[in-house]
């Protein structure tokens, strides 16, 4: 046996309670946009790790290449990929998980490499939003903004 429920969310100026079906659009919307986390206000938590980097002869050893790809949420070897072309150079992740770059790079550089990374893609190019993941739509693999839910192309590395 079914049972209407009837939800009471508030109380109108005569003092009688309102129930979520005497509510118009504008009050849902009202509503909905009062109990939905400001998504801009969330900007500032998402900071990436400085990379740390050391040379050991002719190679870059990047430190904390794993706490970087799990903070951005992508691939390693997505990462390792833009950050071959971006700089010019090969490379390869080690057993320890850390990034091994054939030449000398400044950490600096390293940094302005991740930063084009992370304008390209990670941040949704609509809101900002750091929220993203790649996703297959209709065969074609896009960003997918959680938090505004754009799609967007994945540019070729």
């Amino acid at each position: 046996m079914y049972r209407a429920l009837s939800r009471t969310v508030g109380v109108n100026v005569l003092g009688g309670a309102v129930s979520m079906s005497d509510m118009g659009y504008e009050d849902h919307l009202d509503r909905a946009l009062s109990e939905t986390p400001d998504t801009a206000e969330r900007g500032d938590r998402f900071s990436v790790p400085d990379p740390v980097v050391r040379q050991e002869g002719n190679v870059t050893v990047y430190e904390n290449f794993a706490d970087t790809h799990d903070t951005l949420a992508r691939e390693p070897n997505h990462v390792l990929k833009f950050l071959q072309t971006e700089m010019g150079t090969s490379a390869q992740i080690d057993a320890a998980g850390r990034a091994r770059l054939t030449g000398s790079f400044k950490q600096r550089r390293v940094a302005d490499a991740l930063d084009e990374y992370v304008e390209s893609f990670v941040r949704c190019s609509e809101c900002g939003s750091p929220d993203t993941r790649f996703v297959t739509e209709q065969g074609a693999k896009v960003m997918k903004c959680d938090a505004c839910g754009a799609l967007s192309a994945i540019p070729d590395i």
